[in-house]
Formats: C-alpha cells, sequence, structure tokens
C-alpha cells in the first residue's frame, strides 16, 4: 500500500517542502537527526491524505479500476468494428452520394476508440510519453468531432430531402428503362435476323434465297416496297432482278455509276435515300401521296473468276448488289437503328447464301464434269486392259510359235555343225546358228519389256550365291573375249557377302549384258569387272536425281563397276543409251549387231531392285565405264548353314555320249519333236514320241530314265498329265526323270510345274551344247529349273 501511494505520488509529480530551508531532500539515508525525521512523518502523513489513501466506504480501487479497464477495452472494440461496418456499406452502396461524410466520421469514431485504448495503459503505472499520446489523441478526437458536428449540421438537411430521393429514383428508373428498351430491342432484332438466317439458309437455290429474303424483309418490317438490283453482266449497269410487290416491270436498268449509288457501294451501313432517285422509284404514285422513306443497302457479291455461274457477270474486282426498301406511303413511321442495323446484317447474311449458292452450283458442276471423266476414263481403262490382255495373248502366242521354228532352226545348225564340213560350210552355219541365238535374245527381251512395261513382271526374290553369279559371268564372256585377245579380270571386294537375297537370274542378266556390251565393243585391250559394297558416302551420286537410298541393317547396295578400254562414246549420246531401240552412231557404226533393248531393259531391271545404272566416257577411243547400283538382302543368320541349295557348280564332267537312256518325247509339233528326237539321237538316246496324252499314258514304262513333255499343247493339260504319272508311279525310284520343255515360260509356268512334281523345266530352242548339258545335269541331281 505504501508502495503503490509512492508510485501515485510520482506519477503525479507532487512535491512537499519541509518547514525549515535546511531540509533539502526527502531521501537522505544517511542522515539520523530525529528533527528531520519527525518532519518526514509529517510530510508523508499529509501526502497520504492528498492521496486518499485511506479506503472508504464504497467498493474497493481495485474493483473500480477493473470495471473500468473492461469497459474501456469493449468501447475501444466497439469503436473499432463501426467503421469496418461502414467501409461495408460504402463499398456495396453504389449509389450513396456523401462517401466522404462516412470517412470522415470513420476517422473519428476510430480516434475514440484510440482514445479508449490508450487510456487501459493509464490504470497503472505510466510514463509521461503514455500520457503525451492520451493527450495528442484526445485533441485530435476533438476537432475531428468538431468538424463531423458541423458537416452533419449542413448535409442532414439534404438526407431528409425527399425531393432528393425522389430525383435520384427517377433517374436511376428511367436509365433502367432504357437499358431495358435496349434490351428488349436488340432480342427483337436477333430473334428477326436468326428468323431471316434460318428462311434464308433453307435453300441453296439462290433465285429462292433472294425471293425469301424479299418477303420475309416486308412481312418483318411492314415494307411497302422492296426490291434487289442486280449487275449485269457487262458490271457497267444495274438490273432490277426482283420484287416484292412485282409492281414495277423487272428487268429495267440503271446506270451504276450514279451518285446514289456510288453512294450506297462505298459504305457498308445502310443509307437513307430520296424517294425520287432512279432505284426508288419501284411503284407509280397516284393522286397526292407522300412517299415513305426509303433506304438502301449493298449486298456484297462473291469473286466469280474462280465460279463461272450461267448467267451471272464474271467479276475480276469486288462487286455489289443493291437492296433497296421502302416504308408506306403516308405514313410518319421513320426508320430506328435496330430495323436499319436488321437490315444491314440481312444483307450480310445473303451475301453468305450466295457464295454457298455459287459454291454449291460449281461443285455440281464439276461433280458431273468428274462423274464424265470418270465415266471417260474408266471406259479408256477397260479399252486399255483389253488391249493389254490382247497384247498379252499375242506375245504369249507369238512367243510359242516363233521358239518352236526357232528351236527347229538351231537345233539343225548345231547337229549340222558337228558333222564333217567345207570351211565355207561350216562358215554358213556358224552364221546361222549366230544369228538364230541374236533372234532368240530378240524374242526374249521382247517379251520382258513388254511384261515389265504392264507392271507384269516380278522379282524372284530367294537366296543364292552372289559369288558365284560373277563367277559365271567371267566363265561365260571369258571364250569370247579369248578370240578376241581380250583379258578379263574379276575383281571382288573382301566385303562382298558370298550369300545374299533377290533375283539371282535378273542380276545374272544385268552383269552378262553390261560385260557382253563391254566386249562386243572393245577390239582390244582389257576388260575389268569390280563388285563391291556401296558404302553410305558414296551412294548418293550427282547423277542419280531418282535415287534414294536407305540404309538398313537387313539389306546393303551392290556396286557393279565395269570398265572396258574400247572405243568409248560421245557424250551427247549416253542419254540416249537407255532408250529402247536406239542406238547411237558411234556404236552403230561397229556393225557388232543388237537391237537396242539389253541397256534399255537392264535399266528397268535395276530399277525394280531399287537401284540405279549409269555410264560414263570422255569420249571417242576413250572407253566407257558402265556402273550400276542394287539394293540386295542379308541371309538370315541363323539360316545361313541351312540354306535350301548348294553354289551353283558347273559340271567339271559333262558326259558326250548318252547310250541306250530311254527318253521319251510328247509334242504336239511335227518339226519340233523330230528336232528334239534329232537331238537326242545324236547324243546316244533310245527315243521314243508321242503327239497326244493318250498315246503318251500308253507308252511310258519304268523303263524311260527321262521325259520331255510339251506343257503348253492345246487341248492338252499338261500338267494334269504330270500328276497321272505321279499316281501311276508311286515310287520314286520308279518313276522318270519329267521335264517341261516348252516355248511358253514365265513365273507361273516354272510355280506349276513345281506344284505338280516336275523334276525340271528347259525353254525352247535347245541345242547340241544345251541338251548335252541338261542330260548330264538331270542325271546327276535329278532336278533342273531353268532360270527365267
Amino acid at each position: 500500500m505504501w508502495a503503490q501511494s509512492s508510485n501515485q505520488t510520482q506519477s503525479l509529480n507532487l512535491q512537499w517542502t519541509s518547514p525549515s530551508p535546511a531540509t533539502a531532500t526527502v531521501d537522505s539515508p544517511g542522515d539520523h537527526d530525529p528533527g528531520r525525521l519527525e518532519s518526514v512523518i509529517i510530510g508523508f502523513s499529509i501526502l497520504m491524505e492528498a492521496c486518499n489513501c485511506i479506503e472508504p466506504q464504497w467498493p474497493a480501487d481495485e474493483l473500480l479500476i477493473k470495471y473500468q479497464y473492461i469497459s474501456d477495452f469493449f468501447i475501444a472494440i466497439a469503436y473499432f468494428s463501426i467503421p469496418l461496418e461502414l467501409i461495408y456499406f460504402v463499398k456495396k452502396s453504389a449509389v450513396f452520394p456523401y462517401r466522404w461524410v462516412l470517412v470522415q466520421f470513420g476517422a473519428f469514431i476510430v480516434l475514440c476508440g484510440a482514445t479508449h485504448l490508450i487510456n487501459l495503459w493509464t490504470f497503472n503505472m505510466h510514463s509521461r510519453t503514455v500520457a503525451i499520446v492520451m493527450t495528442t489523441a484526445k485533441v485530435l478526437t476533438a476537432v475531428v468531432s468538431c468538424a463531423t458536428a458541423l458537416m452533419l449540421v449542413h448535409i442532414i438537411p439534404d438526407l431528409l430531402s425527399v425531393k432528393t430521393r425522389e430525383l435520384f429514383l427517377k433517374n436511376k428508373a428511367a436509365e433502367l428503362d432504357r437499358e431495358m428498351g435496349l434490351i428488349r430491342t436488340q432480342e427483337e432484332t436477333g430473334r428477326h435476323v436468326r428468323m431471316l438466317t434460318h428462311e434464308i439458309r433453307s435453300t441453296l437455290d439462290r433465285h429462292t434465297i433472294l425471293k425469301t429474303t424479299l418477303v420475309e424483309l416486308g412481312r418483318t418490317l411492314a415494307l411497302e416496297e422492296c426490291a434487289l438490283w442486280m449487275p449485269t453482266r457487262t458490271a457497267l449497269e444495274l438490273q432490277l432482278s426482283y420484287t416484292l410487290r412485282q409492281q414495277n416491270p423487272v428487268g429495267h436498268t440503271v446506270p451504276i455509276h450514279l451518285p446514289v449509288i456510288n453512294q450506297v457501294f462505298s459504305s457498308n451501313r445502310a443509307v437513307k435515300i430520296s424517294p425520287n432517285s432512279p432505284v426508288a422509284r419501284l411503284r407509280p404514285l397516284v393522286g397526292k401521296h407522300m412517299p415513305g422513306e426509303v433506304v438502301a443497302v449493298r449486298v456484297p457479291l462473291l469473286h466469280l473468276s474462280n465460279f463461272q455461274i450461267n448467267d451471272w457477270p464474271e467479276l475480276s474486282t469486288k462487286r455489289y448488289a443493291l437492296m433497296v426498301l421502302m416504308l408506306p406511303c403516308d405514313s410518319a413511321r421513320q426508320w430506328h437503328v435496330h430495323e436499319l442495323e436488321l437490315v444491314e446484317v440481312v444483307a450480310d447474311q445473303v451475301a453468305v447464301a450466295l457464295s454457298h449458292a455459287a459454291i454449291l452450283e460449281e461443285s455440281r458442276r464439276a461433280r458431273d464434269l468428274l462423274m464424265e471423266q470418270n465415266i471417260a476414263l474408266d471406259l479408256a481403262r477397260r479399252e486399255a486392259e483389253t488391249a493389254i490382255c490382247a497384247r498379252n495373248d499375242f506375245l504369249a502366242v507369238m512367243n510359242h510359235e516363233m521358239r518352236t521354228p526357232m528351236h527347229a532352226i538351231i537345233a539343225l545348225s548345231s547337229l549340222l555343225q558337228e558333222t564333217e564340213l567345207t570351211p565355207e560350210q561350216r562358215l554358213m552355219v556358224e552364221t546361222i546358228l549366230k544369228s538364230s541365238n541374236l533372234l532368240a535374245t530378240l524374242i526374249n527381251d521382247v517379251l520382258d519389256l513388254s511384261r515389265l512395261e504392264d507392271g507384269s513382271l516380278q522379282l524372284d526374290i530367294a537366296t543364292f550365291n552372289l559369288h558365284s553369279v560373277f563367277i559365271e559371268v567371267h566363265n561365260l564372256v571369258k571364250p569370247v573375249a579369248s578370240v578376241k585377245k581380250l583379258s578379263v579380270a574379276l575383281n571382288l571386294a573382301a566385303d562382298l557377302p558370298v550369300y545374299a537375297i533377290g533375283d539371282e537370274k535378273r542380276l545374272l542378266q544385268i552383269i552378262l549384258n553390261v560385260v557382253g556390251n563391254a566386249v562386243k565393243f572393245s577390239k582390244e585391250g582389257s576388260i575389268s569387272i569390280t563388285a563391291f559394297v556401296a558404302k553410305s558416302e558414296s551412294l548418293r551420286d550427282f547423277r542419280a536425281a531418282d535415287f534414294f537410298p536407305v540404309q538398313s541393317d537387313n539389306h546393303f547396295y551392290l556396286r557393279v563397276q565395269v570398265k572396258d578400254s574400247g572405243s568409248g562414246i560421245n557424250p551427247q549420246d549416253l542419254p540416249k543409251l537407255f532408250t529402247k531401240f536406239a542406238q547411237n552412231q558411234s556404236v552403230a557404226t561397229r556393225n557388232s549387231g543388237g537391237s537396242g533393248l539389253g541397256l534399255a531393259i537392264c535399266k528397268r531391271f535395276v530399277n525394280l531392285m531399287e537401284g540405279h545404272i549409269w555410264i560414263e566416257s570422255d569420249g571417242l577411243g576413250k572407253g566407257c565405264t558402265s556402273t550400276f547400283i542394287v539394293k540386295l538382302g542379308y541371309p538370315e543368320r541363323s539360316n545361313e548353314s541351312k540354306l535350301p541349295f548348294l553354289p551353283k557348280m558347273h559340271t567339271t564332267h559333262v558326259q558326250t555320249n548318252f547310250p541306250r537312256l530311254k527318253v521319251l518325247v510328247m509334242d504336239d509339233n511335227g518339226v519340233s519333236r523330230s528336232v528334239t528326237k534329232g537331238l537326242l539321237e545324236h547324243l546316244g538316246c533310245d527315243v521314243t514320241t508321242v503327239s497326244s496324252s493318250d498315246e503318251f499314258l500308253q507308252v511310258i514304262s519304268q523303263e524311260h530314265k527321262v521325259v520331255f513333255m510339251d506343257v503348253c499343247m492345246p487341248g492338252i493339260d499338261g500338267f494334269e498329265l504330270a500328276i497321272q504319272i505321279h499316281e501311276k508311279f508311286t515310287k520314286r525310284h520308279e518313276r522318270p526323270v519329267l521335264v517341261a520343255l516348252t516355248g511358253n515360260i514365265n513365273k507361273m509356268t516354272k510355280e506349276s510345274c513345281m506344284r505338280v512334281g516336275m523334276d525340271g523345266v528347259i525353254l525352247k530352242p535347245v541345242s547340241v551344247d544345251k541338251m548335252r548339258s541338261v542330260l548330264s545335269e538331270l542325271l546327276e541331281h535329278r532336278v533342273l529349273f531353268e532360270a527365267m
């Protein structure tokens, strides 16, 4: 209690003085004078009385202070919450006109709350700073409260004025009415636009579109007249094309360069025009009638340069049609803004509908034209297919019929060649044999070229010995080259695979043709054949613009290069070398023979193998280099040790004679039958010939070791006959070797022969040497399918 009184005394800055000047201070702890002590006691007693430290009869001071503390706290909270509510009110009330007064009033309340909040610190001992803050808050509160009171005196009459509130509400109501009217107008305009658009776009016939537009606009806007002026074919006049009431003759024209028309065309909005303008005189005025207001709007027309519509002008620049709308006569009605907007929107929709109609008309015309072209193309295709079938049938028949006499000529010439002849006779026989072989080659080339051009020729893909192909070519050209004293060198790269996947026969034909040309057109010197796997950097040759090689782990590109020291080729003649039946002059003058088909066929074979072929030469007398690239596959590594064939090896020992070898020959052509019999008898065979299937089945027996039969005889199914032979001789060692000897060989024939179990296929014509090799191969391996 003493301490509290002392503190309060210090906070209130109360001082007292001793009765004598000798007393300087109250707190001199070192002074023990009894007189002074008495003075101190008297002073504290007076101080205690001044501070009311004696408890009165009412509640204790602590309880009163506690009640005041709690009250000030809740008053401060209330004062601070009121401005928040005012802020919320001002934010939500968009029409309250005295926001700044509320802000001032809120500041007053905040200051009052702050005063009560600061007062919480005055119930205990506090510093001078608290007292200064408290005083400042009260002064600010007094200033703001006075200003607020004066302002309230000024604005209270306005707030209580009924006239001000009524005017405010009327303005807001009028504004809402205007907004609702605008919304209703927009909704009505939109409804009319949707209705008109639906009616206009319900058809794609342009006459119906334009007539429907006039009718719907006249009904919606209650028009007296509505018309559409379209540009003429010369695009110099506007022609009255459609009217609503049909009171004016359609076909009337006005110049397109009138000022009123230019005014309308230069604006994209509806324009009011004079009722007396030429385009607005849509009906005669009888009596004293006041014409109604007239508006005109342009209708954009589609650019017709790409859509040639029947009776519309072909326009190179943008042109417009003109739509004219007239209100009823003797009417005070005027055009409203929403009505003009409706007219503008409808004009745009008409333009869109007309463009769709134009596109539809053009598409229909294009469809009809396309149907006619398709019918013509289908007719031409069927005629072409008929012509191709007729050509193929003709070639097949001619191939078979031409090979039969060629078989006789070559066979008899080869037989005659092995007899005793004078040098002059031998030369003539060799010439006959050489010419016959050349003619047989020409027949093969024509057949291959025909199948290449119609796309019926397909590659026979199989695994084969790649090295053996080059060795075979080398062995074939070496005798001819040795006669001309030419050296032929074969260089196979170390990385060249032994086995590959592709068409062995076509690859052999390409290599043999290219190397054969080198031998044919070289009189002296050497020929080198180089084969290697083409690397990726060398695949893109600058001459092969249409050659797009793709590297893969499953295939490789074989590059073969044949270089000779012949007389060369003129550079200007190089592009002609791969044209069929075409020979350049430098080659033709060599008198080396040839039909001009070899390189043309080679090029097509190379293209089938996804490759490229070209020839290089520096000119006459400088030789040439022939190069080609073909795509071949790698055989499966797991199957490499299980190849379904043996490398093609030439028989080291060929029998010259086959004494008492029983052979049966079936051929419907007597000359061919006699020639084949003569060849076999020349080789020592015991030959029996038949001409029909019935005679064949009667004669054949186990004694016959080899049977040559023509499977393409008219009226005789050679494949069915082969099946009957298999049924007759069930055991393999009892059955003779069945060989098809025919002049019509293709992939289908070979597959059919293999399907019925025949042991070989030989293509006519056949010479003595070929027959000798065939018999040796058949007796050794019991199978021989000549490459096609």
